[in-house]
């Protein structure tokens, strides 16, 4: 087998392979199917300071390769995960990257400093990228000031590995990426979902109940891929990319492009098992092409040459 423990930076993984906040829950609905202990870790659903019931239905809507959601960060609130959903995500051995957001910076700063007195989280995950919530989200991802004051703010209560979910709803990511890794942002996640719209041509009304949603799926992973290697060449810390991956291909893909791990989304609902599988089918990737180590992809996109050819 090949050794697929990965760093990222403070963060340490047995294996690249997470999931994508908003596509896991909080693990009990993936439980039945694997061990979340088998997967590098465990991303949650985004969690904010109150209970939040999310954008009124309907919140999904397919689209070719893809899907459009406005889910709009429906979850119990900070103290209900601390009291029910931590304790069960401990139990199942899985290592937690808890996803926060909020409304204000505040807010952010006020769940991020609650969840500093919990043991057993490894990481936290500043969520300033949704594209379908009115307040905050996107906000504060697309701005480089609002960026860096949410992220200071984290960073000053919260004493962990420091992920910041960057938004590509903006011109320039790299300049977003330079901005949070100024304010202590350890971590770099990317790419959250594409903004989007679809219109229902026999009534004429968009097809979510938000009009605007987050489009995820194959379709976006051109975009997530350059985006990830543009800011790999624009920050010196570790990437976790994401955007469509549903193969050990889209897996490697990524890794080339500079992620040191990856997150699956959207591919968790057409197939519960994939984020466990793309485990097992990256070592037997990495075998095949004679490689001992995952490090050995992480950042040669362009520099295989012959050598990578042969072993196909």
């Amino acid at each position: 087998m090949a050794d697929l423990t990965v760093s990222l930076g403070r963060l340490k993984l047995k294996n690249p392979i997470t999931v994508a906040s908003g596509t896991f829950g909080f693990g009990r609905e993936y439980a039945s199917y694997y061990s979340l202990s088998e997967l590098g870790a465990v991303i949650t659903s985004a969690v904010t300071l109150e209970k939040r019931v999310g954008n009124k239905p309907p919140r999904l809507a397919e689209t070719p390769s893809g899907i459009l959601n406005s889910i709009g960060l429906e979850n119990p609130g900070v103290e209900h995960f601390l009291q029910e959903d931590l304790p069960y995500l401990q139990r199942s051995g899985a290592t937690v990257i808890v996803n926060i957001a909020g409304r204000t910076v505040e807010e952010y700063r006020a769940v991020a400093e609650r969840l500093s007195q919990a043991e057993g989280i490894a990481a936290l995950e500043v969520n300033i990228s949704c594209p379908n919530v009115k307040e905050g989200g996107i906000t504060f991802g697309t701005e480089p000031q609002m960026a860096q004051r949410v992220t200071a703010s984290v960073r000053e209560v919260w004493p962990g590995p420091l992920i910041v979910k960057l938004s590509p709803n903006v011109t320039d990511i790299a300049l977003l990426a330079r901005a949070v890794v100024e304010a202590g942002a350890e971590i770099l996640s990317l790419i959250n979902t594409i903004t989007g719209m679809a219109i229902d041509p026999e009534t004429w009304q968009p097809k979510l109940g938000n009009i605007v949603g987050g489009l995820s799926g194959p379709a976006i992973k051109p975009v997530a891929v350059r985006m990830v290697w543009q800011v790999a060449q624009a920050v010196d810390v570790p990437i976790i990319g994401m955007g469509g991956i549903v193969a050990v291909e889209d897996v490697v893909e990524f890794l080339l492009a500079g992620a040191t791990a990856v997150s699956v989304g959207t591919g968790n609902f057409r197939q519960p098992t994939l984020a466990r599988d793309l485990v097992g089918e990256l070592d037997e990737y990495l075998t095949t092409h004679q490689l001992t180590t995952v490090q050995q992809l992480i950042g040669q996109v362009g520099k295989g040459g012959d050598r990578w050819r042969t072993c196909v």
